[in-house]
């Protein structure tokens, strides 16, 4: 999914040797911290260096994908296919399981961060190769990022990589890449840059290839496929690190096949029916009366609920802000008012979800009750700029509607909240000085009327007609991509060091940049000057500080309808066919966990 971008992977030396005295060369890069692996190091704990190479594992997209049309994950139209990113694309830097913030040289062999911190170079390994047999050069690197920050990409891009001046290549296999400030992240971030051949697409605008099969470095090449449905990515026996000491033991299958389905229903019928071999299960529903029977019994197929240490993913009902019925936060607020999660998670999950608090949850960074010294001094430059309950107030919680209190009491306030902004039940609609009818579309890619109908008929309560639009990915992209919609659900996966991202997710140069993560519109000053902040922590301390203050003045926005999370993974495999390493993982996500490590019994 066009969605996932592609943070989350890099690493680092100790912040005081990284920052002091001259540049030099290292095997890592770290934000914050010591790294855990030497230079010289084997192979990472979580891999199994003796894992047998072959068979076939066939899985489902972790998303709610329902076809692909192109081969180009960074243009802005169209679906690409599902493992596309990570099994063919490669990164200057790559993550591990066992270190949150860490990354370790994949197609650099070795990094180096400037004494001021404005730039950091990266020395490419001679072996690296393309698919083709072409090497990996720093003018490939150098065209990937000029690429991605075009016109022709994806303006994500542009976002993502905006305080990266630019890159130069400085040797045949050296680029260094300019930063407009010093920042303990940017190395990290451009680490991260997906790199590919100049000569894919053969000179074509960028935004047209589209067909092109890409000229990449990763593990596997597109195989066999039924376009658009179903797609198969076979191993490159001649794969340029598969001896490198971060790829030992790690893409062991030599074939990795996608199926896609049309709907839930589907695809859980063809799992029990053996036509693929692995799936993530994210309904409780499901996992506790559909994820059961002889099968199971039996070991064919296994159950596992996984535990981590991630950080809790954020989920929740997004409400478009451009909207002129959503600008008033009353009126935001009166809808989170609206939904009891209580009742829902016990009649309906199983008891088996948290509630979703805040847009870090159960990390580091989630605020909680009155804003501490550390987070002040943060805050304190916007004095006067933001609403006195940010500081003297405890950080707004989701509504609850466990007693004495309730769902009535909770409309209660909603209404009061609605008149205040100027909506009034009047002629059986709730509406407003126009006399406008309050309506909400929701729009989601199906599996999400049944948790939706409640809450339809509690906004009914309140005056408000709610409609659910059910419609397939390809539609749903559509409409993110130019924000055409009421209301949606994303699910964003937790991470241990949020930074740059969060300017495209929450910044006011992405609300109105068509094909940016900032779904609900935010567009407020005091949010950019903390994500300013964000970016340019120098310390754990200092992200934790800014991070929680961020949070804070995001929640007393109410920009979402808080949903749940689960705490760890449910996931269900074919029994008997696959093994997997002996040491567990801590900071990873299954599907990826699965690829990366897991091998075919003989």
């Amino acid at each position: 999914m066009k969605r996932a971008l592609l943070l989350g992977v890099l690493s680092v030396l100790s912040a005081a040797s990284l920052f002091a005295g001259d540049a030099h060369a290292a095997h890592a890069y770290a934000q914050f911290g010591d790294i855990k692996y030497p230079a010289d190091f084997p192979h990472f704990e979580w891999a199994n260096p003796k894992a047998r190479k072959g068979g076939e594992i066939r899985l489902v997209p972790p998303t709610r994908l329902t076809n692909f049309d192109k081969f180009n994950p960074f243009t802005l139209k169209g679906a690409a296919p599902p493992g596309l990113n990570t099994l063919v694309f490669e990164t200057l830097l790559t993550g591990t399981y066992d270190e949150p913030n860490t990354a370790y040289g994949l197609l650099a062999q070795d990094v180096a961060v400037a004494a001021d911190r404005l730039s950091v170079t990266f020395r490419l390994n001679p072996k690296a190769r393309f698919q083709d047999g072409t090497p990996v050069t720093a003018a490939d690197v150098k065209h990937s990022f000029d690429t991605l920050m075009s016109k022709q990409a994806a303006p994500q891009y542009r976002v993502i990589f905006g305080d990266v001046k630019q890159a130069v290549v400085s040797g045949p296999l050296t680029v260094r890449f300019d930063f407009k400030h010093a920042s303990a992240q940017l190395p990290l971030l451009v680490g991260s840059l997906p790199v590919f051949s100049r000569a894919w697409g053969a000179g074509k605008p960028f935004n047209e290839v589209v067909m092109d099969r890409p000229i990449a470095s990763g593990p596997y090449k597109i195989g066999r496929m039924n376009f658009g449905r179903d797609i198969s990515y076979e191993r490159d026996p001649n794969y340029w690190a598969r001896d490198l000491n971060v790829r030992r033991g790690t893409f062991n299958f030599d074939r990795i096949t996608y199926k896609i389905y049309k709907d839930s229903t589907a695809r859980t019928e063809a799992f029990k029916a053996g036509e693929f071999d692995y799936i993530e299960i994210f309904s409780a529903r499901e996992w506790a009366r559909t994820m059961t029977g002889k099968k199971f019994d039996s070991g064919e197929l296994k159950r596992a609920h996984l535990k981590s240490k991630n950080a809790g993913d954020f989920q929740g009902w997004l409400i478009n802000t451009r909207r002129e019925k959503f600008k008033d936060k009353r009126v935001r607020e009166a809808l989170g008012l609206a939904f009891d999660y209580e009742w829902m998670n016990r009649q309906m999950f199983y008891n088996s979800y948290t509630r979703v608090r805040g847009f870090f949850v159960n990390s580091d960074f989630e605020a909680k009750g009155l804003p501490g010294a550390e987070e002040l001094a943060v805050l304190e430059p916007l004095r006067g700029k933001l609403p006195s309950e940010i500081f003297d107030q405890p950080v707004p919680l989701p509504p609850s509607t466990a007693a004495p209190g309730g769902l009535r009491e909770n409309l209660r306030r909603a209404k009061a909240l609605l008149e205040a902004a100027g909506w009034t039940y009047r002629d059986g609609a709730l509406r407003n000085a126009k006399g406008e009818a309050f309506t909400i579309e929701y729009l989601d890619g199906g599996g999400g009327e049944r948790v939706f109908g409640p809450y339809v008929q509690a906004l009914a309560r309140l005056g408000i007609e709610a409609r659910y639009r059910r419609a397939d990915f390809a539609l749903i992209q559509k409409r993110w991509d130019v924000f055409d919609f009421d209301i949606t659900t994303q699910r964003h996966p937790g991470s241990e060091a949020p930074g740059s991202e969060l300017v495209d997710r929450y910044g006011s140069q992405s609300a109105d940049t068509d094909g940016s993560y900032n779904i609900t519109g935010v567009r407020d000053p005091n949010v950019d000057y903390l994500l300013k902040q964000v970016v340019l922590a120098t310390t754990r301390e200092q992200l934790v500080a800014r991070l929680r203050a961020l949070d804070r003045v995001l929640r007393h926005g109410f920009y979402v309808v808080p949903q749940w999370f689960a705490e760890g993974y449910r996931v269900a495999y074919r029994g008997g066919k696959f093994e997997q390493p002996p040491v567990a993982p801590q900071y990873y996500s299954p599907a990826d966990w699965v690829l990366r490590t897991w091998w075919s019994k003989k």
